[in-house]
């Protein structure tokens, strides 16, 4: 597909009284997702997101949702992210359809970049970040019932896969590894319902993917703008502890990366977690969801739609990895019970995953 005619078939029906300039694919490299920097002739900036997976429904109700969080979080967090561009008063996307081909777009604001964080951080930065994070968490959690509602489910997205391994089984490997796949399903769908029952587990608009290349902040360590919206989704707060273990690991933030489960069992994340756990306080049923959290996120996001998210040697690369060594390694590697007691937590609630 030829993006930039896309992008200028887009923006015509948006405002076709102002004229593009100069179109550049910004786009991350590691990612199949496009993003553009959109020139116009008055020298106006904007931003242009283009995607061609999944389900155009799906791509306007979450910017929809984005959208409204974006106008309905308050200070400190008003700015943090990126607004959609309206028309009559709803988020603009526009459908590409031709053929076999199908590509939807969506416009924003640029968004405003202060400080980058180091790639490894020090005890400080972690502690300061661990308070801003639980502080937009609490942030997200107050407006959760104004924004609106997401069709998406993390037990859909898995049924899917399961429907995926009974039609297209030569995708995902060999037999074994197929019945592998199928079993950390079950095991997925089962602690999700048994977690739903009691009620644990809440609600709240979460970003999933935070890596230091996608936030910034102010000089005092307070988060300033967040963009790249690809895996957002009305889930758990606990959906978001895998990848703030990768921001805060000893390893940093690594060109070729992995996605290992060990950097939840670090000390430098038990450092977080204790100055998370003072300003929005963990209870012991969302650190046990934690390990399937992680299954759920190897499931969906590597091994379902690896394909759609990286690039073809990251795909491969790592969904050869999550059948070798992330799915095997969460009834080993993963210790609930490290982190309940180095938070202090006086209840250990039962861990239905086991």
């Amino acid at each position: 597909m030829n993006y930039p005619s896309i992008i200028k078939k887009a923006w015509l029906g948006y405002d076709a009284s102002k004229h593009i300039r100069s179109i550049e694919d910004i786009s991350a490299m590691v990612s199949t997702n496009h993003v553009f920097q959109i020139t116009f002739e008055d020298d106006d900036i904007i931003i242009a997101k283009l995607s061609t997976y999944g389900k155009y429904e799906h791509f306007k109700e979450d910017h929809r949702i984005i959208h409204a969080l974006s106008n309905n979080l308050l200070y400190p967090f008003e700015n943090l992210v990126a607004k959609s561009l309206l028309k009559n008063n709803r988020v603009y996307t526009y459908r590409y359809k031709w053929r076999k081909n199908d590509a939807w777009v969506v416009f924003y604001n640029p968004v405003r970049i202060d400080q980058r964080l180091p790639r490894r951080l020090d005890d400080q930065h972690i502690r300061t970040l661990a308070k801003q994070f639980a502080k937009f968490h609490k942030a997200c959690f107050r407006i959760k019932n104004v924004i609106p509602k997401s069709s998406k489910t993390l037990g859909t997205d898995i049924r899917i896969l399961l429907e995926q391994l009974e039609t297209t089984p030569e995708k995902f490997g060999t037999e074994e590894e197929i019945a592998m796949i199928k079993q950390h399903c079950e095991v997925f769908l089962k602690n999700r319902a048994k977690y739903n029952a009691i009620g644990s587990l809440g609600t709240i608009p979460v970003f999933i993917d935070w890596n230091i290349g996608n936030f910034s902040v102010n000089d005092k360590i307070q988060l300033y703008s967040r963009w790249d919206y690809d895996w957002f989704r009305m889930s758990s707060r606990m959906m978001d502890f895998y990848f703030f273990s990768r921001v805060v690991s000893d390893a940093g933030d690594r060109t070729v990366f992995s996605y290992r489960i060990d950097t939840m069992m670090e000390d430098r994340f038990m450092l977080f977690l204790e100055e998370y756990h003072k300003t929005y306080p963990l209870t012991a049923h969302e650190i046990h969801f934690l390990k399937d959290a992680y299954r759920f996120f190897i499931l969906n996001y590597v091994i379902k739609d690896g394909r759609h998210f990286f690039n073809e040697q990251y795909a491969t690369k790592l969904q050869r990895e999550a059948l070798d060594i992330y799915l095997p390694s969460i009834n080993t590697d993963f210790n609930a019970d490290k982190i309940i007691d180095a938070l202090g937590i006086a209840t250990h609630e039962p861990d239905f995953s086991k």
